[in-house]
């Protein structure tokens, strides 16, 4: 089995950083993915998807990447479901960050 997805896109807004209780950098940001055909009306739609990024990787993230920066993403998907405080089952699907590569460089795989 092969959970991999490589996403090309840019950001809709600076990358968030916080820290776990335990001191473990984590970075959130959401990237726009335009579609690569045209709907009914010749328009392309685009896709609005959350990215996740841990430890060292977090920090890259925080630290190069920006608002409307064009980046692409190679990860893995994950589908996460939780429960409401109202008791309503909710599901959310997010890409886990493993490497990126910018346009602009060869490649920005951050040190493990």
């Amino acid at each position: 089995m092969v959970n991999r997805i490589v996403l090309v896109g840019r950001l809709t807004r600076d990358p968030e950083l916080r820290y776990t209780p335990n001191g473990v950098p984590v970075a959130q940001f959401r990237i726009a993915v335009d579609r690569p055909f045209r709907n009914a009306r010749g328009e392309r739609e685009t896709d609005f998807i959350n990215v996740v990024a841990w430890r060292q990787s977090a920090e890259f993230v925080h630290q190069y990447l920006s608002k409307g920066r064009l980046v692409g993403v190679d990860g893995r998907l994950q589908i996460r479901s939780y429960t409401t405080q109202d008791g309503q089952q909710r599901t959310v699907a997010d890409g886990r960050w493993l490497s990126c590569a910018p346009p602009s460089s060869a490649s920005c795989r951050p040190s493990s």
